[in-house]
């Protein structure tokens, strides 16, 4: 198998500590090519910190991350041009308008002024972003900041999208733009690795489910083996996360 035949995420015995504090355990988890993946936690479950390791923003103390086959780290560029990485607090240039920075993102990821004139247009109309395009974007909320990151985070037409709490300050509408523009980047083939606290989301649109506490990955599968691995049949997603979150505090 090639490097490019490999998996979209591959971590393998990954382990994160701050000093004594160990906010991610000997976690090991696949993510296949063409998956809509839902992690879930409480705060401070380790959620965040898996997510920047995956993004190679932290590195394990032990184990190692892989992106599209390449290991992040030893061969991190080849990883990083695979994947888009989207903050639960979205980050702009403040001096740039939202146009500006995203001319700003292609240029990083080098994408061509032909696929520019095709994509931006087609994003700047799915995420409704036209009204504010052109204004600093130190003037925008969350949610237009949001909107705007999501733009320049599939200019490039990444293989992974990797993103955190993805509807935070979103209207409606918008929210049913991103569940399409998600599904469309797995339909094509591509990844999606969803952090997020919004369960109905999660309940709605992911393909298989991990739910993370205290830095253990508790349980992993589709919402149907979930449900069969609680023997509730009939439990929301919510009602599992709450049951398998309580049992692993007490």
């Amino acid at each position: 198998m090639s490097v490019e035949d490999g998996p979209a995420i591959h971590l393998e015995g990954v382990k994160k500590s701050y000093g004594d504090h160990v906010a991610v355990r000997e976690l090991s988890l696949t993510i296949p090519r063409g998956e809509l993946f839902a992690f879930l936690g409480p705060n401070g479950a380790g959620k965040t910190t898996t997510i920047k390791m995956i993004a190679g923003l932290l590195r394990p103390n032990e184990g190692g991350v892989s992106v599209c086959g390449h290991r992040i780290g030893s061969n991190g560029l080849a990883a990083k041009s695979k994947l888009a990485y989207v903050p639960d607090q979205p980050f702009v240039y403040e001096k740039l308008t939202g146009r500006e920075f995203l001319h700003f993102v292609a240029e990083m990821y080098e994408v061509t002024s032909q696929r520019r004139k095709e994509i931006i247009p087609q994003l700047i109309e799915r995420l409704d972003v036209g009204s504010f395009l052109d204004q600093l974007t130190e003037s925008y909320s969350h949610g237009m900041k949001q909107r705007l990151v999501l733009c320049a985070a599939l200019l490039h037409d990444p293989s992974v999208l990797v993103i955190d709490e993805p509807m935070v300050g979103l209207d409606p509408r918008t929210v049913r733009t991103v569940k399409d523009l998600f599904r469309e980047q797995t339909d094509r083939g591509g990844t999606v690795f969803m952090s997020t606290h919004t369960l109905e989301v999660a309940e709605a649109v992911a393909d298989r489910i991990g739910i993370i506490h205290k830095g253990d990955l508790l349980a992993l599968g589709t919402l149907e083996e979930l449900r069969t691995q609680m023997q509730r049949n009939d439990h929301s997603l919510e009602e599992i996360f709450l049951q398998i979150t309580r049992e692993s505090d007490e």
